[in-house]
C-alpha cells in the first residue's frame, strides 16, 4: 500500500482542524475506489451530496456512526481498522488547545491555528507587523490594543497568551517548525508599542537570527516595486502527504484560505521572488542593528 493510501495513523502535531483533512482525505480515497458517487455515500448516511463533500474537505465534525457506515460501505471489513479509525474520529471532534481562550478567538481564526500547529514550514511576508510568531509579548499586547474598544482588556490579555503559546511550534522537542519570513522594512520603523517595545522587539528578532529553524529577510524601502504589493500572507507546507499546502489571506474581520493548485502556485511565485528581492538571512541582523542605532537608541 502506497503511502498516500495508507490508513491515516492519528498523532498529528496540529489539531482537529489538520486531522479532519486528513480523514477526510482518506474517505474521500476509499469512496472513489470503491466506485461510490457522492450521492450513493450521501444516501447510506441519510445526508446530502453537499455534506459528503464538506466531510471529504475536513470541514465538519463527523459523527462517528456516519463514518462507520461509510467505511462499511466503502469495504473496510476488518473491525478493529474500523474501531481504530473512530478513535480518530474523536480526536478529529476534540476541541483545540486554543479552546480555552475561545471567547477571545474570532471562529475564523482556530483554524488557522490548527494548520499552523500541523505545518512543518511557514513562509510569510508581512507589511504591518512583526510577525506573529516572531512578537514579543508588549509588542503584541501593543498591536492587539489597536482594536481597544471592540474587544475587551480580558480578550486582548487572552489572545496575547494564545500568541505567545503559538511560538512552541519553533522550539518543541519533535519536528520543530521551520519559519521563514519576509518583513517589509516599514514593520520594522512603526513604532508599536512606543520606543522602548518596540527596541526591544528589535533586538528579539536579531535574536531569532540565531534559531537554526528561523530565517529573515527584509525588504528595505530601496528595493521599490517589488512582487509583495498585493500585501500580506503566509504559505504553509507539511509534512503529511495528505495535506496540501495552504495559503492563508488575513483580513479584519475574516481570514481566508487558499488550496487550489493554481492559486497557490501563484502566492509560491511571488514569494520565491521576495526571497530574491530581499536581503539575504545572513544581513539582516546587521540591517535590524542599523534601525537601532539610528532610530531606537538612548
Amino acid at each position: 500500500m502506497s503511502k498516500r493510501n495508507a490508513p491515516p495513523a492519528g498523532g498529528s502535531a496540529g489539531g482537529p482542524t489538520a486531522l479532519r483533512m486528513i480523514m477526510g482525505g482518506y474517505l474521500r480515497r476509499l469512496r472513489e475506489g470503491a466506485n461510490v458517487t457522492r450521492e450513493e455515500a450521501a444516501f447510506e448516511i441519510r445526508a446530502s451530496a453537499s455534506k459528503i463533500s464538506r466531510m471529504e474537505l475536513g470541514r465538519v465534525s463527523f459523527k462517528p456512526r456516519d463514518i462507520k457506515d461509510l467505511l462499511v460501505m466503502y469495504g473496510v471489513g476488518d473491525d478493529a481498522e474500523i474501531e481504530r479509525l473512530l478513535v480518530l474520529v474523536v480526536e478529529a471532534n476534540e476541541p483545540g488547545w486554543w479552546h480555552r481562550y475561545g471567547e477571545a478567538l474570532p471562529d475564523w481564526f482556530s483554524a488557522y491555528l490548527d494548520l499552523e500547529g500541523a505545518a512543518s514550514v511557514i513562509r510569510s511576508y508581512d507589511v504591518q507587523f512583526i510577525p506573529g510568531l516572531l512578537q514579543t509579548r508588549d509588542y503584541a499586547r501593543s498591536v492587539f490594543m489597536i482594536g481597544f474598544g471592540t474587544i475587551t482588556l480580558q480578550e486582548i490579555d487572552d489572545r496575547v497568551k494564545v500568541r505567545s503559546d503559538r511560538k512552541k511550534i519553533l522550539t518543541r522537542e519533535k519536528n520543530p517548525a521551520t519559519l521563514w519570513t519576509v518583513i517589509d522594512e516599514a514593520a520594522l520603523h512603526r513604532p508599536i508599542g512606543g520606543r522602548e517595545v518596540m527596541r526591544a522587539q528589535l533586538e528579539a528578532l536579531i535574536e531569532a537570527c540565531e534559531m537554526r529553524n528561523v530565517l529573515i529577510q527584509i525588504i528595505p524601502f530601496s528595493t521599490g516595486r517589488h512582487s509583495g504589493a498585493g500585501g500580506a500572507f503566509t504559505w504553509l507546507r507539511f509534512n503529511d502527504s495528505e495535506l496540501n499546502d495552504v495559503v492563508y489571506l488575513e483580513h479584519l474581520t475574516s481570514g481566508l484560505y487558499l488550496d487550489r493548485e493554481d492559486e497557490v502556485d501563484t502566492y509560491k511565485a511571488a514569494m520565491e521572488h521576495l526571497c530574491v528581492q530581499a536581503l539575504q538571512p545572513n544581513e539582516t541582523p546587521d540591517f535590524i542593528r542599523k534601525i537601532l542605532v539610528d532610530h531606537y537608541s538612548q
